[in-house]
């Protein structure tokens, strides 16, 4: 099975436990006011890739995974692509590799749910804790992603929970404390993360020659980060 990929990074260090390859996805749904590469959008960009050839690459990085790392697939929104991330995933389960799905949690049908079968871990990004942000900013009610959130628990696989902290968005106490009881209502989160918002992405929205919905708002301070992980933990 081939599957569109916009690119594959042999030796990430931030996308879940230990050292990992990662897959990021081509296409996603949802349009969020933050989003880092307006360039896996489109499904139809990218490059086609086939599971089998992706497994060859993995494995030659095997070596450096160690205990805890692997394989996380990203994007975009993989869940747009779940039979053929289902398909990769079976074949680093059968060499014994460890998965990971970093998603938005936007979508649960069957064959999602035929992809969890497959997951060792999830990041899950809950990008705002409120209902109206959900819908303003990125496009999708926020239940889709808690409705996702409890299938994970249900099932029983370890969560990290990922919010990008965005000043005058998500920087606010109340919704550090809604994070937080949301992590702790589902006993398989196991972490949770505060990521700062950058706006590095500046350059492909202008070579794309859309707006960046974001671009007027500036990067937390390292100050704030402290704070509301304070807050948080």
């Amino acid at each position: 099975m081939t599957g569109r990929i916009h690119s594959l990074q042999s030796l990430g260090t931030v996308d879940g436990p230990g050292v990992r390859f990662v897959v990021f996805m081509q296409g996603c749904p949802l349009r969020c006011g933050c989003c880092h590469n307006p360039d896996t959008w489109d499904l139809s960009g990218g490059r086609e890739y086939d599971s089998a050839g992706i497994l060859t690459r993995i494995l030659r990085c095997r070596d450096y995974f160690g205990k805890d790392g692997g394989v996380t697939v990203s994007g975009g929104e993989p869940l747009m692509q779940a039979e053929f991330v289902r398909e990769l995933f079976l074949l680093c389960r059968e060499n014994g590799i460890n998965t990971c799905l970093d998603t938005s949690g936007c979508l649960l049908d069957d064959r999602v749910h035929a992809l969890l079968d497959v997951t060792d871990r999830v990041l899950l990004d809950m990008k705002y804790t409120d209902e109206e942000s959900y819908r303003k900013y990125v496009g999708c009610s926020m239940e889709k992603p808690l409705v996702f959130l409890d299938e994970l628990n249900r099932r029983q696989i370890p969560v990290w929970l990922r919010q990008v902290t965005i000043p005058g968005k998500s920087d606010d106490e109340a919704n550090i404390l809604r994070l937080r009881e949301i992590a702790r209502s589902h006993p398989f989160v196991d972490k949770v993360e505060l990521l700062p918002f950058r706006k590095i992405c500046q350059m492909k929205y202008d070579n794309m020659g859309i707006e960046f919905p974001f671009g007027g708002i500036p990067e937390p301070s390292r100050e704030l980060m402290e704070k509301l992980n304070g807050i948080l933990n």
